[in-house]
C-alpha cells in the first residue's frame, strides 16, 4: 500500500533527525510549512529550549498582498536577524521532512543572505 503524502513526510522527517541535532554553540533551524504559512524556530535540542522563533503571521506581512514565496524570504530575513541579536551565528538547518523546494529553498537562502551560517 502507497504512503501518503503526510506518512512519507514523517518518514523522511524521523531518518533526518536521527543525525540532525542541535546544541548551545550550533543550534537547529527548523521548518515547519503549511498550506498557507510558514514559521521556523531556533531550537537547542540538548536544553530543549527554542531560543528564537518567526512567523508569516507577524505583523509586517499582516496587510500586504505577497506570494507565499516572498513570505518565506521575509521569515527568513527575520529569523536570521532575531538570531544575531540573540548572538546565534551558526545553525544547523532541519527542513522537518520537506523537500528542499520552492518556499524551503527561499526561507533558507534569504537566511544565509541576511548573514545565518549553515
Amino acid at each position: 500500500m502507497a504512503l501518503s503524502k503526510l506518512d512519507r513526510r514523517i518518514r523522511i522527517k524521523r531518518r533526518v533527525r536521527k543525525i540532525v541535532s542541535g546544541t548551545a554553540e550550533r543550534p537547529r533551524l527548523s521548518v515547519y510549512r503549511s498550506n498557507r504559512q510558514i514559521s521556523v524556530q531556533v531550537i537547542d535540542d540538548v536544553a530543549g529550549k527554542t531560543l528564537v522563533s518567526a512567523s508569516s503571521l507577524c505583523k509586517e506581512l499582516e496587510g500586504k498582498k505577497v506570494t507565499k514565496t516572498e513570505q518565506a524570504q521575509c521569515v527568513g530575513k527575520a529569523i536570521a536577524e532575531k538570531a544575531k541579536a540573540a548572538g546565534i551565528e551558526a545553525v544547523v538547518f532541519d527542513r522537518n521532512g520537506y523537500l528542499y523546494h520552492g518556499r524551503v529553498k527561499a526561507l533558507a537562502e534569504s537566511a544565509r543572505e541576511a548573514g545565518l551560517k549553515f
